[in-house]
């Protein structure tokens, strides 16, 4: 059984026994920190709270791009004991503005670029405002408060306190208790509001220790963050769990567009990768797709032995593009795409799909790529429990229901929307539709929300019709919806390659009309569309890059 440490003690220890190696890098200054150099900015941070009033518990906001100087105030806040509030930089600032109000936030940390479009006379509980960066600055304080002159102070009392250096012998955090409360994050979700799930020390130190247990970080391994860490997958394990490990993490700092990312991951060549489904589909529908739907190319495919040549130059070119050094990428955050997770592991990519929720911190499934089983969301956590509310939980798709380590206390100042997701026994309700082996296994569906029922009584997941039409050529995305009792396609269309085939505006409908034919093959009786929508620009998403299903299933 994985042994659940105390999350705080976690840096404590790392951070002596690893100060000389390198901790963090931003990728695109090259700055490097020592865990030593980072665990002396974090007690002059701390030295910053003191001055300023900040008490164990209290919270402190946190908004602005990925960065060493994210990482490090993020750290800073849960070893001082108070309580860090990650927000997406994606929010808009009138959810901002909420979310630093209904967290009752003392200090903001923000980018100066997102603070431009907030005031800061809405900022109720606010004592002070803060850049994130190298350089920080005082953006805004209230009356009574003395962040400038503490901040013009700070160096002078840092060196007053540790008159010969700061050292690894000075490093002694916080004694909390795991069952406190160390992060409060809400939710980007697709439902049209934003919770707060509180995250207790021993949520975050579930996932971290499994990560370490797991060995998927080490010490002195490389990891490249280029997924949001303000939300909690790349949190977890891009930068939680590696300086857990004595790992060094490069921040990308900036947006993981294929050109940008395939260039970083080659000079960085981590041990780890951790994805979302997008990347693996765009490289999929982008680059090998098109090669392998050549008419030569599926005749060579249909030979045998030559198909295994080939599909071993795909698979090392593929490596190669991911760095070359990794033992695996994981997957998560969202369902793979069918027809992409069976061409992977078709030519044996080392990958594999792990399954969680902000609510989890947030990992509840997960299996090593060797022992991964296709179409599977991996196998429960030693330290969780799941469920499905079915009659016939293996065959039969129900609500996936958890327990354990992992699971959140609650929704901060949101009685109601606790006792919605938990059950009398205690059952973490999902929201999401699956079934599950006998070994814990388990296979995703879809949301109970977006699940549509048929007039003839079957269960429809409309993410599953829609992985296989936004495999379609012409299709960028889509969504499956339920107009007068029939299912409809809404196709924001591809149209770059609408135009390389001289296709523009209403000549689009004829060429929709054979997808629709072609996918309706593909999908059971009861799941074929009866038409086709085209909407003129992209679907409206959350800060996580979800489709806001709800403004356009009304």
């Amino acid at each position: 059984m994985i042994k659940i440490e105390n999350f705080i003690k976690l840096y404590e220890k790392s951070f002596i026994e690893n100060w000389d190696l390198p901790a963090l890098t931003d990728y695109v200054s090259k700055r490097t920190l020592t865990y030593g150099r980072v665990a002396a900015t974090i007690a002059e941070i701390h030295l910053f709270f003191e001055t300023n009033g900040v008490k164990p518990g209290s919270k402190i906001a946190l908004c602005g791009k990925d960065s060493t100087s994210w990482v490090l105030i993020y750290m800073a806040t849960v070893t001082y004991g108070a309580v860090i509030v990650p927000i997406l930089q994606d929010f808009n600032p009138v959810d901002v503005t909420h979310i630093v109000n209904h967290s009752e936030a003392e200090i903001l940390f923000i980018d100066e670029h997102i603070f431009e479009h907030i005031d800061p006379e809405k900022l109720l509980n606010v004592k002070g405002v803060m850049t994130i960066g190298i350089e920080t600055k005082v953006l805004h304080e209230k009356d009574g408060s003395d962040f400038r002159n503490n901040l013009r102070l700070l160096r002078r009392r840092f060196r007053r306190r540790y008159p010969d250096k700061y050292s690894a012998s000075d490093v002694k955090y916080i004694d909390r208790d795991n069952k406190e409360v160390v992060e409060i994050n809400y939710t980007s979700g697709t439902t049209g509001f934003s919770k707060g799930v509180m995250l207790t020390g021993e949520n975050l130190a579930g996932n971290v220790c499994f990560g370490l247990d797991t060995v998927l970080h080490f010490r002195s391994s490389r990891a490249l963050a280029f997924l949001p860490l303000a939300h909690a997958y790349g949190c977890a394990f891009d930068m939680l769990t590696p300086l857990a490990a004595g790992s060094h993490v490069t921040l990308l700092g900036k947006t993981p567009s294929p050109r940008v990312l395939i260039k970083a991951l080659a000079e960085v060549r981590p041990n780890l990768v951790i994805c979302v489904p997008l990347i693996l589909e765009k490289i999929y529908k982008n680059q090998i797709l098109p090669m392998i739907s050549k008419g030569t190319m599926r005749w060579t495919l249909a030979v045998p032995f030559l198909d295994t040549y080939i599909y071993t130059k795909i698979r090392k070119k593929l490596i190669e593009v991911f760095g070359g050094e990794f033992e695996e990428v994981i997957v998560g955050g969202a369902p793979l795409n069918h027809e992409v997770e069976e061409f992977l592991h078709k030519i044996k990519f080392p990958f594999t799909v792990g399954y969680g929720m902000t609510e989890c911190g947030p990992l509840i499934s997960y299996t090593p790529w060797r022992k991964f089983i296709v179409g599977s969301s991996g196998k429960t956590l030693p330290i969780m429990e799941t469920k499905i509310d079915s009659p016939d939980p293996e065959n039969i798709p129900g609500e996936i229901c958890v327990k354990g380590t992992n699971v959140m206390k609650g929704y901060y100042k949101n009685p109601d929307a606790t006792k919605a997701v938990f059950d009398k026994e205690g059952w973490l309700h999902t929201g999401d539709m699956g079934t599950r082996s006998a070994d814990g296994t388990l296979f995703l569906r879809g949301r109970s929300k977006t699940m549509i029922l048929s007039a003839s009584g079957q269960n429809i997941y409309p993410e599953e019709i829609e992985a296989k039409l936004n495999n379609m050529p012409f299709v960028a995305e889509s969504l499956v919806v339920e107009r007068d009792g029939k299912l409809v396609g809404l196709v924001y269309p591809d149209y770059e390659a609408l135009d390389s085939i001289g296709v523009t505006g209403a000549d689009a409908d004829p060429t929709m009309e054979n997808i629709r034919e072609e996918l309706n093959k593909l999908v059971a009786p009861y799941e074929r569309l009866a038409k086709i929508i085209l909407v003129p620009h992209e679907f409206e998403k959350t800060p996580k890059r979800s489709i806001k299903r709800f403004l356009y299933t009304q």
